[in-house]
C-alpha cells in the first residue's frame, strides 16, 4: 500500500453548523502527524475545476466558532457523470494526494464513494442539520439547528400567548421528522407532524378544542417540512376547529449561527477519527457517533434503507401533550 502524505478535505451539500471546526480538526490533526493537507474550495465543483490550495495551521484560525463552512460549498450536477467523477479523481492524483475526507451529507457520501471506486482513499464525516445519515446516531449541525428551532419557538411562544393564538412551526430536515420531534419534545409542542408518522388532522384539531375547553389560550404545533404543505394544513386546522392561527416557517435560519458544544465536540473528535483511518490505510468509510463512541464503519451502509425513527420519543410526546 502507497504511503499517504498528502489528503485533502472539502465540505459538498448543504452546510451544517460544526462544519468548521471538522474542518479545524482536520486540519491540524493531519498536520501534526506530518501530512500536507489541501482545502477543497466549493465541495466537488471546486474538485472537478481544481479550486485546491494548501492548508496550514493559520488556514483554520480562529474558525472553531463560526457557522458555515469556510470551504464554501456547492451543488455540483457535473460530479453525477462519470466524466466529471474523472475529472475529479484526476485534480487529486495529479497533484499527489491520495486521501479525500468529505464532510457533508447522503449525497456527499455518493459522491466519496464514486471517487474511492476510482483509487482515491475516501472518508466520509456526517455533516447535515437533517440527521438523515444511516449508521451514526447523530450528525454534525442537528444539536444546533434543535436548539435554534427551541429558541425561535420561545419567542413565538410569547406572541401566541399574548394573542390566544395556535401558531404552527415549519423546521427543516427533509424526509427525516428529527429536529421537529426533538425540538417539539423540549418545548412541549401540542402536536408533532412528522413524514415517518401518519396523522390525522381531525385528531389534532380535536386536541386544540379540548385544550381550549380547559383554559389553555395559546398551541404550538411543529411541521416537519416532509410532513406536508403548511398553508395546506393550516386551512384546514382553521375550518375543523374555528380557531384562528399562524404559520411561521423557520428556514435556513435554521443552518446558520455558532455550533451548540456538542456539536463542537463531535466535529472535533469526528475530525480527528478520519485522520486516524487515513493513517491507518483505510479507505471508503464514514465516522460516526455510536453508543457515544466515536468510530469507522464501511461507506455503504449510510445507503442501506432508511435510519431508524425514535418512536419512542414521539410517543411521549404525544402522552406528554394530553
Amino acid at each position: 500500500m502507497a504511503t499517504i502524505d498528502k489528503i485533502a478535505v472539502l465540505t459538498s451539500g448543504g452546510d451544517a453548523p460544526g462544519m468548521n471546526a471538522a474542518i479545524r480538526a482536520v486540519v491540524r490533526k493531519g498536520i501534526y502527524h506530518n501530512l500536507k493537507v489541501f482545502g477543497v474550495y466549493h465541495g466537488y465543483e471546486g474538485l472537478i475545476k481544481g479550486d485546491i490550495r494548501p492548508m496550514d495551521l493559520g488556514s483554520v484560525g480562529d474558525i472553531i466558532h463560526r457557522g458555515g463552512t469556510i470551504l464554501r460549498t456547492a451543488r455540483s450536477l457535473e460530479m453525477f457523470s462519470e466524466e466529471g467523477q474523472h475529472k475529479a479523481a484526476s485534480q487529486l492524483k495529479d497533484r499527489g494526494i491520495g486521501a479525500l475526507v468529505v464532510i457533508g451529507g447522503d449525497g456527499s457520501y455518493r459522491g466519496a464513494q464514486k471517487l474511492a471506486r476510482l483509487g482515491i482513499n475516501v472518508v466520509g464525516i456526517p455533516g447535515t442539520i437533517d440527521n438523515d445519515i444511516v449508521g451514526t446516531d447523530m450528525t454534525i449541525g442537528f444539536d444546533t439547528a434543535v436548539n435554534t428551532v427551541i429558541n425561535a419557538i420561545s419567542k413565538i411562544r410569547d406572541t401566541a400567548t399574548s394573542h390566544e393564538r395556535t401558531f404552527l412551526v415549519e423546521v427543516m430536515g427533509r424526509n427525516c421528522g428529527d429536529i421537529a420531534l426533538r425540538a417539539g419534545l423540549a418545548i412541549g409542542a401540542e402536536s408533532i407532524l412528522i413524514p415517518e408518522i401518519e396523522y390525522d388532522l381531525k385528531e389534532v384539531g380535536e386536541k386544540l378544542i379540548r385544550g381550549f375547553k380547559r383554559g389553555k389560550n395559546h398551541s404550538i404545533i411543529i411541521v416537519a417540512e416532509g410532513a406536508g404543505n403548511i398553508m395546506d394544513i393550516s386551512t384546514r386546522l382553521k375550518e375543523y376547529t374555528g380557531f384562528d392561527n399562524k404559520v411561521t416557517i423557520l428556514g435556513h435560519v435554521q443552518r446558520g449561527g455558532a455550533p451548540t458544544a456538542f456539536d463542537s465536540v463531535l466535529a472535533a473528535t469526528m475530525g480527528g477519527k478520519a485522520i486516524d483511518v487515513i493513517l491507518e490505510g483505510k479507505s471508503e468509510v464514514m465516522i460516526s457517533l455510536c453508543d457515544n463512541k466515536i468510530v469507522d464503519k464501511p461507506l455503504h451502509i449510510a445507503f442501506e434503507g432508511k435510519k431508524p425513527f425514535q418512536r419512542h420519543l414521539y410517543d411521549l410526546a404525544n402522552e406528554l401533550s394530553i
